[in-house]
């Protein structure tokens, strides 16, 4: 099935469109870039999948949200240094026929994520 995610900004009500977002592989205490790249109108991949069952593998993932640029370039005063910069969430692929969706409901000041859909 793949690998996919999906940003909200739980502030503006909306997509978080135009956020950069970077994908890794983790793994003995280091990160590979997989791919860097900008949410859509829709907060989502330009391309869909961030991977596809054929490029998803058994083993553990991050996934760096650029959450301060985000709502800085939205014109969201924030302190500096601010409450959130990065949100990196690292989580793990055991199945990787199933689909991993991981979503995130952001504001400047909070986060969720969850496994879904």
């Amino acid at each position: 099935m793949g690998l996919s995610t999906h940003v909200l900004d739980t502030m503006h009500g909306c997509p978080a469109a135009g956020m950069a977002v970077a994908l890794y592989t983790t793994g003995a205490g280091q990160a590979t870039l997989v791919q860097h790249f900008v949410l859509n109108a829709d907060g989502r991949h330009p391309d869909g999948l961030l991977l596809d069952h054929t490029g998803l593998r058994p083993g553990t993932y991050r996934l760096v949200f650029e959450v301060n640029r985000y709502f800085a370039a939205r014109g969201v005063a924030l302190p500096e240094p601010p409450f959130l910069d990065q949100v990196s969430l690292d989580f793990g692929v055991a199945d990787p026929a199933q689909h991993y969706h991981v979503p995130l409901l952001v504001s400047p000041w909070s986060y969720s994520t969850y496994r879904g859909s």
